[in-house]
């Protein structure tokens, strides 16, 4: 859940507990959203829903353990979506044209798996490991709730510099899945991916030097 969406958590978790005839407190409220942040707000309204639905807990009051056991399904659900997005996009986008999910936890994934071209090209008799590798890795992503991601899935065609040398516009990325959530994984991502790699600057290599003599003489 986005910083943003706090009011909404804190209406929707006030009128669960109100169901129970019990107080939300500030203490609970933060509690609550530290462990389940990670979470989509839909996510949340769908566990405590699910929670009131069952015959046996659902006599009492959530926990916060209660929507995490509901939520590990929820996760796994998800990541078996997100991979029916990628494995119908492999086809119908193909690896020569940019791609855009409305999830930002499949860029996160795609790129730890080589990149959207790799992806696209993987082998028939592959397609089983590789949707188990990406499910595996969409439920750690999807826990984490914050990470860095590429704002778009970068295609094997031309760069971008190419276009504009010869004037012309560059082409548009595939949106997939719902264009507003898509166009916010764009908003919110970056250039570079999720993984800065950068040069060791000048002035931090005496202190390396330093170090690497201190453990020789060691």
């Amino acid at each position: 859940m986005r910083a943003d969406e706090m009011p909404a958590f804190k209406d929707l978790l006030t009128d669960a507990m109100a169901y129970y005839g019990k107080d939300c407190s500030a203490f609970t409220l933060t509690v609550w959203w530290g462990a389940l942040q990670g979470c989509e707000l839909e996510q949340v309204a769908t566990a405590l829903q699910r929670h009131a639905m069952d015959p046996e807990r659902g006599q009492f009051a959530p926990k916060v353990a209660d929507l995490v056991r509901v939520l590990q399904g929820t996760s796994t659900d998800r990541a078996a979506l997100a991979w029916g997005k990628v494995h119908e996009a492999m086809s119908a986008v193909g690896a020569y044209r940019d791609v855009v999910f409305d999830d930002p936890a499949i860029h996160a994934v795609v790129e730890d798996l080589g990149g959207w071209p790799k992806v696209c090209r993987t082998d028939t008799k592959e397609l089983s490991y590789l949707q188990h590798r990406f499910q595996e890795a969409h439920r750690a992503y999807t826990a984490r709730g914050q990470f860095e991601y590429q704002r778009r899935l970068a295609g094997d065609r031309s760069p971008d510099y190419e276009y504009t040398r010869n004037g012309l516009p560059a082409p548009r990325p595939a949106l997939v899945g719902e264009p507003e959530r898509a166009i916010a994984v764009i908003q919110n991502g970056n250039a570079a991916g999720k993984t800065l790699i950068s040069t060791l600057p000048e002035q931090a290599m005496g202190l390396l030097a330093n170090t690497t003599l201190q453990e020789a003489r060691a």
